[in-house]
């Protein structure tokens, strides 16, 4: 049911997009990046987040990790992760699939600063062998425009 509703979503919202299933996996930013051939930065992860009573999506670099100090400050709180019954429930995604279309209900989404360095990015599309491939600009429209810095990123060596 969540690639249908993926897709219905994006035949509404943005119909020149595709959702591309493919035969291997792409349930981790590690599988993802390799069907995709890009770096693991590129595939846009989504954190099911909540912070007192708000429960809302953020979108970040798939080798981007939650600052529990930025996301503090970001969301005016301390960040906790939703636990898998309550990501399914907030978005109709199972872990693996989870992406900021095609949700049961209007949800506050924000994309992380940390996407800023790709012009194409690639989250998932509702299941754990779909995504979505997509200009960022793109992405920040359909998810509302808000933008949050509350990931850090890794360090060249």
């Amino acid at each position: 049911m969540s690639l249908a509703s993926v897709k219905a979503d994006l035949a509404a919202r943005a119909p020149d997009l595709e959702v591309l299933v493919t035969e291997d996996s792409t349930a981790t930013v590690d599988l993802a990046a390799a069907v995709h051939g890009v770096a693991p930065g590129q595939i846009a992860k989504t954190l099911a987040i909540r912070v007192g009573d708000s429960e809302f999506l953020l979108v970040t670099r798939g080798d981007a990790r939650l600052s529990n100090q930025k996301a503090k400050q970001a969301f005016g709180g301390r960040p906790r992760m939703l636990g898998a019954e309550d990501v399914l429930r907030l978005t109709s995604h199972q872990v693996g699939g989870v992406c900021p279309f095609g949700l049961p209900a209007p949800l506050t989404i924000y994309c992380d600063e940390s996407l800023k360095i790709y012009d194409e990015v690639i989250p998932a599309g509702g299941s754990t062998h779909a995504s979505v491939r997509l200009p960022l600009a793109r992405l920040v429209e359909l998810c509302g425009g808000k933008w949050a810095d509350a990931c850090d990123v890794p360090t060249a060596a």
